[in-house]
């Protein structure tokens, strides 16, 4: 990292005081995404000059001027780059996440813009990796889904009358014990859907633990495949989906207590703000907090895409 960023923050108070000063602010964000050299985000280039009053580049190649915010998720916004970082110091870091209305509060900024950000900031924690989870393997499902209490009468009443997973939305989630988790919003909980998603994410040969439900039969062709009948017990030795039910409690623990209710149509983002943490759990505050905006660029995410009046293309990913 560049000498004159100075001592990095290690903590919530250090990152405030840090990130204060909107020069340096932005010389870490450029530092980050530009570690061999600022480079001219339409063609390339590194030959420039620097308007440091403004934070602006003017490339001498295309003759465009660019700045830290180009081509990335903070495109477009009027908002400075010290409460860009506060916002992804705190989605990062706050283990039962933080709320729109938090964040417009600790910044100073509106709701709309705190909610804008928050789901600009969760498109930068989506993970679109290929390598597939191996070894010992949980896969599991549930449903999400607004508390009754948290609903307006009309819609409570509704709700009441339903069972199960009416008015909910599914999600698979698969866990390497040990490592990663990957999550995905799933149209049902049939065979075709769920094995879909263990072949995508699974190795061939791996050991597989799953529930008793029957759309995972079927499996044990590819897999090393052990069922746990939670009828029965939730545990049997190695085979049990424990680990997947720990990270459904922390997912839900958030969106009930500090989201209270969030659209189906948004949820996959919330599931990668979730995985996103869990993914790190070993790592400190800074090493979660560089990750994430190591990650920020080619990752644009418009209005029109976060209120769904355009197709958001990581909808297609998950």
């Amino acid at each position: 990292m560049n000498s004159e960023l100075g001592q990095l923050p290690e903590t919530l108070q250090e990152a405030i005081v840090y990130f204060s000063d909107p020069d340096r602010a932005h010389t870490f964000a450029a530092a980050l995404r530009w570690p061999n050299g600022v480079t001219c985000p339409r063609c390339g280039s590194k030959e420039h000059s620097l308007i440091s009053t403004r934070h602006l580049w003017f490339c001498k190649s295309c003759k465009k001027q660019f700045t830290v915010k180009v081509g990335s998720i903070f495109e477009d916004s009027p908002l400075g780059m010290d409460k860009w970082m506060m916002g992804m110091w705190l989605i990062v870091n706050c283990k039962n996440g933080i709320s729109s209305c938090e964040i417009a509060r600790d910044l100073g900024i509106t709701q709309k813009s705190a909610w804008y950000m928050d789901h600009r900031l969760r498109r930068a924690l989506h993970s679109g990796s290929f390598e597939k989870l191996s070894g010992h393997v949980e896969a599991d499902e549930t449903f999400i889904g607004g508390k009754a209490r948290n609903m307006h009468v009309s819609k409570r009443a509704r709700r009441i009358t339903g069972t199960g997973g009416k008015d909910k939305t599914a999600v698979m989630g698969i866990l390497e014990r040990g490592g990663k988790v990957r999550t995905a919003v799933i149209p049902n909980r049939k065979k075709k859907a769920l094995q879909a998603e263990v072949k995508k994410h699974v190795e061939a040969g791996s050991a597989l633990y799953t529930d008793a439900l029957l759309s995972y039969e079927g499996l044990a062709g590819d897999y090393a495949h052990q069922v746990i009948d939670h009828a029965v017990a939730y545990v049997d030795g190695k085979i049990h989906t424990n680990g997947l039910e720990n990270f459904w409690s922390l997912l839900k623990r958030g969106i009930n207590g500090t989201y209270v209710s969030v659209e189906p149509f948004h949820l996959f983002r919330y599931l990668d703000e979730q995985a996103y943490r869990y993914n790190h759990r070993k790592a400190t505050d800074l090493e979660r907090f560089k990750e994430a905006m190591v990650n920020v660029s080619g990752k644009r995410l418009t209005w029109n895409e976060a209120t769904g009046k355009q197709m958001d293309s990581a909808t297609c990913i998950n």
